[in-house]
Order: structure tokens, then sequence, then C-alpha cells
């Protein structure tokens, strides 16, 4: 079978990445997912990071499936993301992961948080504030997390996002909107508790596995740190919070509640219409009940990701990880 796995575009500017482009730490995971997909003996593999040459190539000489794990979106532009699926539609190409229906519902945090509460999955207190609206509006939601209503990678989550009090909300809201005009925002109840991941892998028609929960690890974050996965976790390698936090099965969850949780990602995956893979993130509110924080139709496939982790607390490998994600689709496009 020939595979072509596309990923983010090494030589254009990324907003997620430290300094807006690929450095070190983001070829290691690249070169390490490359290598997993090389040692199968019946995948030929070629790899392409060229967003320039994509279209063209696609038309050219299409391959059996496009693995789709550019997760930044055609040429790094997040709102661009769902563009790469629906172009491959247009030519009949199979690929891993969301369809462009999915990839644009779940850019939506908003839309999200009403689908799971129409579905009876808890939900955190949430004010949607437009661009042109005022703190004000939030009056009564602390402390509160806030965050952009569309963006990857928590882009404009910082360690300053946790906030007490308005004036400190209204401030926060401020900087956001310098450093990205036009953002609507998310006022969202802050939940103080243990924070959970839940992968699935396959699909509901042809067998749809949950993996084991994972538990994030705040505990060596130094003393006045907010316990969270902000953009500095994700790209500031010198940061505590790259550092320290680490990621562990989740043994403080209870057997009945990781059903639970397991129960309520595949009905969110049904509904939203995911494919293939998904990761969905939970976290527990001031009474210790559960709530959804996040839908992840596309989730980061790196051999140091949350997926990887969950995976190989099920006993699997990172090579059985990706296998199983193109497995899925395979059997997704054969039941068509």
């Amino acid at each position: 079978m020939r595979l072509l796995i596309l990923t983010g575009d090494h030589a254009a500017t990324d907003p997620t990445k430290r300094g807006g482009q690929y450095n070190a730490e983001d070829m290691a995971t690249h070169d390490a997912m490359v290598a997993a997909f090389r040692s199968f003996d019946d995948l030929a593999v070629e790899v392409m990071s060229d967003h320039s040459v994509f279209l063209d190539a696609m038309r050219e000489s299409p391959p059996d499936l496009v693995v789709n794990f550019c997760d930044t979106g055609y040429r790094n532009i997040p709102t661009r993301e769902l563009n790469i699926p629906a172009y491959l539609e247009l030519l009949d190409i199979p690929y891993t992961g969301a369809s462009p229906q999915a990839m644009v519902i779940c850019f939506d945090k908003s839309i999200v948080r009403m689908v799971a509460s129409e579905l009876g999955v808890a939900v955190p207190r949430e004010v949607f504030i437009g661009a042109e609206e005022e703190a004000e509006k939030a009056d009564g939601v602390l402390p509160a997390l806030l965050k952009p209503n569309a963006a990857d990678g928590s882009v404009g989550i910082t360690q300053k996002a946790v906030v007490h009090s308005m004036e400190e909300g209204g401030a926060y809201l401020a900087w956001m909107r310098e450093v990205l005009p036009g953002c609507d925002t998310l006022w969202q109840e802050y939940l103080p508790g243990p924070e959970y991941g839940m992968g699935l892998i396959g699909n509901p028609e042809t067998g749809l596995r949950a993996l084991p929960a994972l538990e994030v690890d705040f505990e060596g974050l130094p003393d006045g740190l907010p316990p969270i996965l902000s953009y500095e976790s994700k790209a500031l390698p010198d940061s505590p919070y790259w550092t320290e936090i680490k990621f562990k099965r989740a043994e403080s969850l209870g057997a009945g509640e990781e059903a639970a949780l397991a129960e309520n990602a595949k009905r969110l995956f049904a509904r939203l219409g995911l494919r293939d893979y998904g990761r969905f993130d939970f976290r527990r509110d001031a009474e210790g009940r559960l709530k959804l924080m996040e839908v992840n139709p596309n989730p980061a496939w790196a051999n140091d990701g949350k997926l990887a982790f969950m995976a190989s607390f099920a006993g699997f490998e990172y090579r059985d990880m990706l296998r199983m994600i193109v497995d899925a689709a395979c059997a997704r496009v054969r039941a068509a």
C-alpha cells in the first residue's frame, strides 16, 4: 500500500511553535514518526511537508491513502486545516482522520460545548465573549480560565489565563485581543481538579476502541503556577510547564468513572463525526464532578504525545498505534 504522510509545512511560519517555526524538538518527533511507519514492510511510505507541491502531487500521483498528520492547517494556517481533507475528497483520495465537517465543528469550542450538553455530557459553566464584547458579560463566573474560542496548540492560553477577579479577567482579555486580534473568547469556569485524557481509535461501524485513560501529573510544577496545559507546556522547552508536567495512567479514576468517560467520548465521537482516532479531555470541578474540556478530532500523533502514552498503557508500542490508525481508516473505506 502506498502511503503519503502529510505533516505541517516545515518551511512556513507556524504560530503554534516556539519562535513561529519548526524547532529541533519538532523535527525529533517527526523523524520518530517517519521511522515507525517505515518499519512496516508492507507499506511504501512517502513523507511530504512542502505544502507548495502538495496539491499538484495529489492530482498527478494519488497514493492509496493519505495519512493526514497535518494538524497545523494548509501552509500552517489553522483555519485551513479543513481544506486538506476537503481537497482530498474532491479527488476521491482516502485519508485518515476527521472530515472537513467535523473539523469545522470541533474548531469552534463553544459549539462543541453545546453538542456535549445536548448529549448529557457535563460541561463547565461558560460565557462566550465576542471580539467586540466586554468582560462584564461574564460577571459571576469566577475563578475562570480564559481561552480563544477557536485556536490550536493552546495558543492564547498562558500561566495567566486562570483569573480570580473581574479585574484580572479584563486585563487578560485585553492582552488576548492584542496578540490575537478579532479573537472570540471563552470565559470558562476553572476546574481545579485532576485532568484526564480519553483516547479512541477506530470507528463506530467497524469497531471503536477506548484506550486506558491518562492523567496529567502537575505535581512537579513550582508553587504559584496554575496546573494547566498552557502554551508554555507545548512550545517552550525551558519552561517548567514543559519540563515538570508528566503523563501517567489515570489510577485516580474509579472503574465506573473511566467507563463513563469512555462512553461519553464514544457518543461525542459519533455525534461530531470523528473518524479513525480522537482524544477527549476531561477535568474535575471543585465538587469532584467530571466535565468535558476539549475534543481533539486529529490529536497530536507524536511519540511523546498523550495518545501515544494512552496506547502504551494498553501495551501497544508507538508503531502499533500508528498502524491502528491506518488500519482503522482502511477498514472504514472498505465498509463505505
